[in-house]
């Protein structure tokens, strides 16, 4: 069975996400189709960088993964097609596939340019439905990538700015807050192996995480096991530092928002 996953930032009012799967189905009536979410802020493409990230190694590989958040719908931005570890990514060239792409590796990259695999008439505002989803409906039968227009290097994928951790001048060290997710808990950009290197040398206990005037001691092990109602701190399924509150939300109680700095230190 073939799986396309959807990540878009339609939300689910309109019509558009059920456009797409009508689209998909039309074409290949077996695909399964998994909504990874499309509840990305609008125009978020970071948001969808991490997001698209966090998602798709658990899916089977052959796997045909759509991410439509393009802003720059109906200009000349292009769309590319890669196919890397064995799945099957389609999305706007505009900086989607920043995070996959990190070490400019890729098994197969063209460019989506062969419009006898979109609908017969394309609009400048939906190519989620005219262009993205008949294409993956193609993918996901066993279409070639090479069908779809001529091959492109890696170093032509356009790369958002990412938010890069580091060691400050007094051996503290800095991330920032880069998504907050449904439950108000807050995401890091520091990931569980940057954050072992840094504590490396000392006890958990020992380290101390600052965010908005609020000093977190120490990592917890789940939500659960902390205080009712009291700032914590741990490893979370991305695989990232994350600071959450026991029972309620983060971002309201520690006053957070996206970007805001999150500084470690050691106590000693």
């Amino acid at each position: 069975m073939a799986i396309i996953t959807l990540l878009t930032d339609f939300g689910t009012t309109d019509e558009y996400v059920g456009v797409m799967k009508g689209v998909i189905l039309s074409f290949n009536p077996l695909a399964a189709i998994v909504d990874v979410t499309h509840h990305i802020e609008p125009q978020n493409i970071m948001q969808a960088a991490y997001t698209l990230q966090a998602a798709y190694p658990f899916f089977p590989k052959g796997s045909v993964h759509v991410a439509v958040v393009d802003p720059g719908v109906g200009s000349d931005r292009s769309i590319l097609a890669l196919k890397k570890q064995g799945h099957i990514f389609l999305a706007p060239n505009n900086g989607v596939l920043t995070i996959l792409m990190q070490n400019d590796t890729a098994d197969a990259l063209f460019s989506v340019e062969n419009s006898g695999y979109f609908l017969k008439t394309v609009s400048n505002t939906f190519h989620g439905r005219d262009i993205f989803a008949p294409v993956a409906a193609h993918l996901s039968m066993g279409l070639e990538l090479s069908e779809l227009g001529p091959p492109t290097e890696p170093q032509d994928i356009i790369r958002a700015p990412l938010p890069q951790p580091f060691i400050d001048a007094n051996n503290n060290l800095i991330g920032s807050i880069i998504a907050i997710d449904h439950f108000g808990n807050l995401i890091t950009d520091i990931d569980a192996a940057r954050l072992r290197q840094f504590c490396s040398r000392y006890e958990n206990n020992q380290l101390e995480i600052s965010i908005c005037n609020h000093k977190i001691s120490g990592l917890t092990d789940s939500y659960a096991n902390d205080t009712p109602q009291k700032a914590l701190a741990l490893i979370n399924s991305r695989d990232h530092l994350e600071i959450a509150v026991n029972g309620g939300n983060a971002a309201i109680s520690l006053n957070a928002q996206k970007g805001d700095c999150v500084t470690l230190s050691i106590r000693l």
